[in-house]
């Protein structure tokens, strides 16, 4: 009896991690309920039942075993790591590892940051803004000036968010910087279009990813988590219209 407890423990520690890398990596709701039940499936936990949320995680393996919950307080794009944890699914339901490395995996995983360098993030920022500039049909003269831009944009992106933890006023003061950057450009005769160069700049601050799986979400019949995300992808587009609005208002 002891045995099969610490068996049902170490089950839904390893589940409930797996779910808890989905969502903090902006996996679809129904997609991270389906992994976990497929995994209890492969240990033969037909009963379990999974309720998951943007903000947290409720798993049982059945009716009479323990209900556990687990709250998930950030959440940012990380494809690398769904991709894993997905191949770890995978390979525990077709039994190719035992449940016990697929945890061990799991936490190493989530130790892992597959993110590139700062440095990286914003050179490609930098770039992709230019080539949005070109699909907008802009002036070539004014991509220097909007490279630049959408750079300083997303550095100050990731630097207001290291220091405050707030995702929206990071949003917001980067929109902030855009609009400055832009702004004085033109005024100064480096740039000739101002309101392209801040709709290509601020591209790579939109939330693409989050209002697609808001939409996916919603489709699936997970109202409430469609609906988080959906408000969420607002507010962001919010904080990065007004970050835009206040320099313009100037």
């Amino acid at each position: 009896m002891v045995l099969k407890e610490q068996n049902n423990e170490i089950t839904i520690d390893c589940l409930l991690l797996a779910g808890r890398i989905m969502i903090e990596s902006g996996a679809e709701t129904y997609r991270v309920e389906d992994t976990m039940l497929r995994m209890a499936g492969s240990q033969n936990m037909l009963d379990a039942q999974c309720y998951a949320t943007p903000t947290g995680i409720i798993f049982s393996l059945g009716k009479t075993q323990p209900t556990r919950i687990t709250s998930i307080s950030r959440r940012n794009t990380d494809l690398q790591k769904i991709s894993l944890v997905n191949s770890v699914s995978r390979r525990l339901t077709s039994h190719i590892i035992t449940l016990e490395e697929a945890y061990d995996e799991l936490k190493s995983i989530q130790k892992t940051n597959y993110f590139l360098p700062n440095y990286v993030q914003v050179l490609a920022a930098a770039l992709a803004s230019g080539c949005f500039l070109i699909l907008f049909n802009g002036i070539w003269s004014d991509i220097p000036v909007t490279i630049l831009a959408g750079g300083l944009g997303f550095a100050t992106l990731l630097l207001m968010n290291y220091l405050t933890k707030v995702k929206f006023f990071s949003e917001f003061t980067a929109a902030l910087m855009i609009g400055l950057v832009a702004y004085v450009a033109v005024n100064f005769g480096y740039g000739e279009e101002i309101d392209k160069i801040i709709i290509s700049s601020v591209m790579p601050l939109v939330p693409g990813i989050l209002i697609t799986n808001a939409v996916r979400d919603l489709m699936a019949g997970h109202l409430m988590s469609g609906l988080s995300k959906g408000a969420e992808g607002f507010l962001t587009a919010f904080a990065i219209g007004a970050g835009i609005a206040v320099i313009l208002s100037f």
